[in-house]
């Protein structure tokens, strides 16, 4: 891994234009070149509709330990994986039919599932606990490398660990391959939700939505 040298150029001017936007031609050799940093096990800033991400292939046991290194955060800490799409969600875990209606309602959006794991990821994603967090970004950039990638990627925030999530380029402090900017991010961040005990592990956005649904369901 390198220090940060490079950035592209931002790819909006608000933090909230780019929520449901098409990736533009410009944006295109830009993904391009992330998704070939993340097939040699590089390190990529990715920017969502929470925050800055950092992304390695998911499932790559190298790269995988290169974000632990990155973020200096503790080997079996679980770290979540972000998809582009619901099928590669049954790809990494098992899904049930109550968690397949909280999907379909509520993904891609800034909500992270937590969800019985499949063998196929590395075990220090989940560190030892059954379950793997999965987020499927509202975010075109974000999709549209995780689909080039043909793979999930991490799911962290791009900082090192215990500090400030970061919500714009600059903030960013851990070392990383390539950078997308993204300009400044709404910064509110995701709601993790356990859908295997029904219950919310961490408020964030989408918040009361998310708690009407289970009171209906539950």
């Amino acid at each position: 891994m390198t220090k940060p040298t490079e950035s592209s150029n931002p790819c909006c001017s608000s933090p909230y234009s780019y929520e449901r936007a098409e990736v533009t031609p410009a944006l295109e050799a830009v993904i391009e070149k992330a998704v070939r940093v993340l097939a040699r096990d590089g390190l990529v800033v990715y920017p969502t509709e929470t925050v800055y991400g950092l992304g390695a292939d998911a499932l790559s046991e190298v790269a995988v330990y290169k974000v632990y290194e990155a973020k200096q955060r503790p080997m079996g800490k679980p770290i979540s994986v972000a998809v582009s799409d619901i099928e590669m969600i049954y790809g990494v875990a098992y899904v049930d039919e109550f968690a397949e209606r909280f999907i379909q309602k509520f993904l891609p959006g800034p909500v992270t599932v937590v969800l019985p794991v499949k063998s196929c990821l590395p075990p220090d994603l989940s560190g030892g606990t059954g379950t793997i967090g999965i987020r499927y970004p509202d975010h075109a950039v974000a999709q549209a490398i995780i689909a080039g990638l043909d793979s999930p990627i991490t799911s962290t925030s791009a900082n090192i660990s215990g500090e400030v999530s970061p919500v714009t380029s600059d903030q960013v402090n851990v070392p990383h391959d390539y950078l997308i900017d993204g300009g400044k991010l709404p910064g509110t961040p995701s709601t993790v939700i356990n859908l295997a005990t029904k219950k919310i592990e961490r408020p964030g956005a989408m918040l009361e939505e998310i708690a009407s649904f289970l009171k209906e369901e539950l």
